[in-house]
């Protein structure tokens, strides 16, 4: 029985060089992969642009109500919640924390800014 060929198992005519055909099967591939990828990120963007759309809007009402632009327990919640979609997803968990930490500086950043803000406006 012969092993079946793949473009991620090349045959080769020496050991460091793949059969041009093969080549063109491992360029052929590897452009799918990448328009994937460059197709998610655009996803993930977009997303993250409708996330922070949210986020405003919450900022918003914390200014409008007073309220602090932080809440350590909703963020704890949040990456908590993060980290079991991660396992769930076969991503490491603590990558999810890391993202999602970051995401979160970068809303209670945009929440204080909002604040500092109103209070110019209020002070003029």
């Amino acid at each position: 029985m012969t092993a079946r060929r793949t473009p991620a198992t090349p045959t080769t005519t020496s050991e460091s060089e793949p059969v041009a055909a093969d080549k063109k099967a491992v360029e052929l591939l590897l452009h799918e992969h990448r328009k994937s990828i460059d197709r998610l990120d655009a996803i993930l963007v977009y997303t993250l642009g409708e996330r922070f759309k949210h986020t405003m809007a919450v900022g918003k009402l914390k200014v409008e109500c007073d309220l602090a632009p932080a809440d350590p327990k909703r963020e704890a919640q949040q990456i908590e919640r993060l980290q079991n979609l991660a396992r769930k997803a076969d991503v490491d968990p603590e990558f999810a924390k890391r993202f999602i930490t970051f995401i979160i500086e970068e809303v209670i950043r945009h929440h204080r800014l909002q604040r500092h803000s109103k209070e110019q406006k209020n002070k003029e």
